[in-house]
């Protein structure tokens, strides 16, 4: 058996967190991956580039519909900016709970 290499946090988190399909609404639905999730924004793989600063929501298929406002752009998608507090808290935590309990494909 070769040496087992030691594992980390990242290595930890990548079992389980995948890019979950969830739809941005802008002018028009389209399609996003989110990348990343907190109680205070999240990184969503997308083709849409909506203005910087303008409201957006999410749509989680288990966590349901969250409102924000679109706080960067990038090559790869861009970040939205939740208000934190009670609502946004809930749906990151409903958001990483359903991708915990995804069965691997």
């Amino acid at each position: 058996m070769g040496a087992r290499r030691k594992s980390d946090a990242s290595d930890m988190a990548s079992r389980w967190r995948r890019r979950r399909m969830c739809v941005l609404i802008a002018d028009l639905p389209v399609p996003a991956a989110l990348r990343d999730i907190s109680a205070a924004g999240a990184f969503l793989e997308t083709n849409a580039r909506p203005a910087l600063g303008s409201a957006v929501e999410l749509l989680h298929p288990e966590a349901g519909t969250i409102e924000a406002t679109v706080r960067s752009l990038a090559d790869d998608g861009i970040a939205i900016a939740f208000e934190c507090g009670e609502q946004s808290v809930a749906f990151a935590l409903a958001a990483i709970t359903a991708d915990m309990s995804r069965s691997a494909v």
